[in-house]
């Protein structure tokens, strides 16, 4: 090797634990009662049982256990000389990791105990890995500050370096082999220093106690590097030829030559020769194969140029809006202020898009508005299709009283069903520490703007009474909470719950059986309920007992709601309105699967209700009936219809089979076993209990389709002409929802800052795997 080659090992190569010996204390031991002043060479010297506290601080944290050596108590001189090895290994080191040592002393009491600590980083200043003899100067009285910067350190401080501090740093040198070994001279040397050693000690009356530490040592130096995405573990060197990996540190930043030719791409002055611009045929292949891109996808810096390229061409597209503001570089003024003229201009966006730009990506508050302006166009009945995520994208506003708040509340001041489902879709939120503020002004808002409406408005009741009636539903939920605390304390079976469930609502909680005025369900705010019916209310046999209440309606007819406490339902109620979008979108392109969209509302954290179906599980019919066909045969029984029932109940049957099967498999539906599928006496099947989503499932290899055996055999088997048609009917179905494939994807792009249990793991991953599900890369 050449004088000035530098051979050096990687840290984040070395797969070693971290190394040292703890070898010995110099000094004299402090008194107890002044362990601060340092030992005059007069007093008594003091014999202790002494051992050393070592423990790992990185970046000024304390990184596993720390470790002790064994109890030393041969005095005056102590001497461990114990190897130390610690868990973490040199790869896992940062450049500010340090070594903590503390001597503690076990014949003292515990006040007393403390000698001193120092603390040393394992790197110096160069980045290279400490090695040899390290001699620390301990703060007497003090345990050792991993902190950083430390307040112990054992370096000698520079002011405070003698001819003795130069010496050992030098013999430390020799030790390592980075001195060349001259025999008869060293030995002359060593016994120099031994006197330059007493000569000190005597001078300064030793005064400080040193810990004497020795780090282990590698072939070469070892260089710090931490351990990064672009620095690959080179390979064992081989005589054949083998590419070399290079550590780029300039990977991921911008290439300055490549943004200057975009700035200049994009200056303004080149707005009059884009104004013209018309792209050629492979141009135009290449922008219509951007506008089908899902919308989670992002572009890349080529497409984004094209995009900007050809902008005023593509202004009579309306899809290519919400493609053209991601090309946008809203941090340069000119740029945002022009992009905002030209969306002005642009050919007015779908709904489904306007929500794409309600997502996090768009900050713009100009762009916002834009969106909420679309929405203006949307009917109500659509705008609840969506009321749900429009809530959870107030998250992603600039200011509490955003364009976007005041739309939700205007238009629920003209329908009451949208004010009561914002009410409750707010109240829920302001559980969420850091967007309570946000979603209290916008409960704020609701209650001001309505108390101010007058009778004549809106035609029947006055604002005050209409807010009232909304707050009662608050009221009533409270009283349900309070009856299930009570209904669960009580010590038996479920019957003797039912019991006493109703000998409250007959007695003490009397007042609800009878309304004092008409309260609206919070389940159906057009729905008048005037009290609770005591002998139709029961309880569920389950861990949570859910209540099953009977409420009687202001028109005479009867209403039938579950209350669940301590489960939270705000990821059943997302899948119900899943559930409940996809059915309108199916019947929109004329294709009614039959399915049973029950209504879901959280209440509060880890409370709500849900509609409560006549229905039967599968494990219970099967348990009863043995086939599904037996079941059904009791109900539609016909001697000439397909297996002795009725063609339209087996029709009812075979498409809400289909249905389920593809929104399940849409929305990876996990945890499907025959207790949370349900059949109603007309053949409809249906799903409940959503608590696994997104691809989410307690069992391993979980089915791709939801499809059990004994639906199949429901169709007369696999080769029946029953089961091919579910097969179209799945078929049509699948290619129906992939039209809407966008509208799905958008709405739950707006649910990635929820507190929803699936989607908040990792929204991004659940929305890629919601995307894979709709299979965008092939046609129909």
């Amino acid at each position: 090797m050449s004088g000035n080659e530098f051979r050096f090992f990687l840290s984040c190569d070395i797969n070693l634990p971290v190394t040292f010996r703890v070898d010995r204390l110099e000094g004299t031991l402090p008194s107890p009662n002044s362990p601060n002043s340092g030992t005059d060479s007069t007093t008594e010297e003091r014999k202790g049982e002494l051992y050393v506290e070592c423990a790992l601080y990185i970046d000024g944290a304390p990184f596993g256990l720390p470790t002790k050596t064994r109890l030393e108590s041969a005095g005056p001189l102590y001497c461990w000389n114990e190897l130390i090895t610690l868990s973490t290994k040199y790869r896992d080191l940062t450049a500010h990791s340090q070594l903590a040592l503390t001597v503690w002393d076990l014949s003292c009491g515990k006040d007393d105990g403390l000698i001193g600590g120092a603390t040393i980083l394992l790197f110096n200043n160069k980045m290279q890995l400490k090695t040899g003899k390290q001699k620390l100067r301990l703060w007497l009285g003090k345990q050792a500050d991993g902190s950083f910067p430390t307040s112990t350190p054992g370096k000698v401080p520079r002011q405070e370096r003698g001819e003795l501090e130069r010496l050992e740093k030098l013999a430390n040198k020799y030790e390592r082999g980075q001195i060349q070994p001259v025999d008869w001279l060293d030995r002359l040397t060593f016994k120099a220093m031994e006197k330059i050693k007493d000569r000190e000690s005597l001078k300064n009356g030793s005064s400080h106690l040193y810990l004497v530490v020795d780090f282990c040592s590698f072939e070469h130096r070892v260089v710090f590097q931490e351990s990064g995405a672009n620095f690959l573990l080179p390979s064992p060197i081989a005589s054949s030829n083998e590419l070399v990996t290079v550590w780029d540190p300039e990977v991921g930043k911008i290439n300055p030559s490549e943004h200057k030719q975009l700035k200049l791409a994009r200056s303004l002055t080149r707005g009059i020769i884009d104004r013209d611009l018309k792209p050629s045929s492979n141009e135009r292949k290449s922008i219509q194969r951007i506008l089908k891109y899902p919308p989670t996808r992002a572009l890349s810096g080529d497409e984004r140029q094209l995009l900007w390229k050809f902008r005023f061409s593509l202004m009579s597209e309306k899809r290519a809006l919400t493609k053209f503001l991601r090309c946008v570089e809203w941090s340069d003024v000119q740029e945002a202020k022009q992009a905002i003229e030209l969306m002005g201009k642009w050919e007015m966006i779908d709904v489904c898009d306007a929500l794409e730009l309600l997502s996090p990506l768009f900050e713009s508050e100009e762009v916002r508005a834009y969106a909420v302006s679309v929405l203006e166009r949307a009917d109500d009945e659509e705008l609840q299709c969506y009321l749900l995520q429009l809530v959870q994208a107030l998250r992603f506003e600039r200011t509490d009283k955003s364009r976007l708040s005041q739309f939700l509340v205007q238009r629920s001041l003209r329908n009451i069903e949208l004010a009561s489902f914002l009410r409750w879709f707010v109240a829920v939120e302001l559980h969420d520490p850091a967007y309570a503020k946000r979603f209290y002004s916008t409960y704020e808002f609701l209650e001001e703007n309505m108390i101010k409406l007058t009778a004549g408005e809106n035609g029947e009741e006055d604002g005050f009474k209409m807010w009232q009636s909304l707050v009662c539903q608050t009221e009533l939920t409270a009283q349900l909470c309070s009856i299930m605390r009570d209904v669960r304390n009580v010590r038996g079976n479920t019957q003797k719950k039912i019991d006493k469930l109703r000998q409250l609502l007959s007695g003490l909680l009397s007042e609800l059986t009878y309304f004092d005025e008409p309260i609206r369900s919070p389940l159906a705010p057009s729905v008048l309920i005037t009290g609770i019916v005591p002998s139709e209310s029961s309880i569920f046999k389950s861990a949570l007992h859910p209540l099953r209440l009977t409420f009687r309606t202001a028109n005479g007819g009867q209403s039938k709601v579950i209350f669940k406490k301590g489960d939270d339902i705000r990821q059943d109620q997302l899948v119900v309105q899943m559930v409940s979008l996809m059915d309108r979108l199916l019947k929109l392109e004329n294709l009614d699967l039959h399915l049973t969209p029950y209504k879901v509302l959280a209440t509060g954290q880890d409370e709500g209700m849900l509609e409560f179906i006549p229905s039967r599980s599968l494990a219970q019919i099967l348990s009863d009936h043995r086939s599904i066909i037996s079941y059904l045969q009791k109900f539609h029984p016909d001697e000439h219809g397909p297996f002795g029932i009725t063609a339209t109940c087996l029709e009812t049957f075979i498409k809400s089979c289909a249905g389920y099967s593809v929104i399940t498999y849409i929305l990876g539906i996990g945890d499907r076993h025959l207790d949370n599928l349900l059949l109603r006496d007309d053949g409809r099947l249906f799903h409940v209990d959503f608590g696994f989503i997104l691809g989410r499932d307690p069992k391993p290899f979980p089915p791709p389709m939801k499809l059990c055996k004994e639906m199949v055999e429901a169709m007369g088997g696999a080769e029946s002409q029953y089961y091919t048609r579910f097969k179209s009917y799945c078929c049509e179905a699948y290619n129906i929802l992939r039209k809407s494939s966008n509208l799905i994807l958008n709405l739950f792009h707006l649910m990635a800052g929820s507190n929803i249990p699936d989607i908040a793991s990792d929204p991004e991953k659940g929305i890629l795997k919601l995307q894979e599900k709709f299979r965008l890369d092939l046609d129909d």
